[in-house]
């Protein structure tokens, strides 16, 4: 299960965070979350532990215990949502259906593409424009 540990100070390790979870029971992996740019601690982290049990033992008995001068908040950890535009496909929502692409099966968009080359019959060099309709093709 998967548990988040909030509240952490910027010099609180992985190993720290391990120790002090390690009593609930095994604990497969814990990431400190860290700032892509400079490498620092963003102040949260996630922990895995192998038993659901344990892990909300561990949720029960750390959230609001101290780590390093700091309250921890703990919590059972939420699943990532899809980003969207990924998987699923579908229509836009509001009814807008996706502008760009296309070019009759080309990838991106470039020109060249065959006319039908779209799903739904539109095909056609539309490039990056979005819609074409009375704009003269050169």
């Amino acid at each position: 299960m998967n548990i988040y540990v909030g509240n952490l100070t910027p010099d609180t390790t992985e190993d720290e965070v391990r120790e002090a979870f390690a009593s609930f029971g095994e604990i497969a992996s814990v990431k400190i979350i860290r700032d892509g740019a400079t490498s620092e601690s963003r102040g949260f982290g996630f922990i895995e532990m192998a038993s659901e049990d344990q892990a909300k033992a561990a949720i029960a008995e750390m959230n609001g215990k101290e780590l390093k001068g700091n309250a921890l908040h703990v919590e059972a950890g939420r699943t990532k949502a899809a980003a969207p535009g990924f998987g699923g496909g579908g229509r836009r929502p509001g009814g807008d259906r996706p502008r760009g692409g296309g070019g009759g099966g080309r990838p991106g968009g470039r020109p060249g593409g065959r006319p039908g080359g779209r799903p739904g019959g539109r095909g056609g060099d539309r490039g990056d424009r979005g819609s074409d309709r009375g704009r003269p093709r050169y």
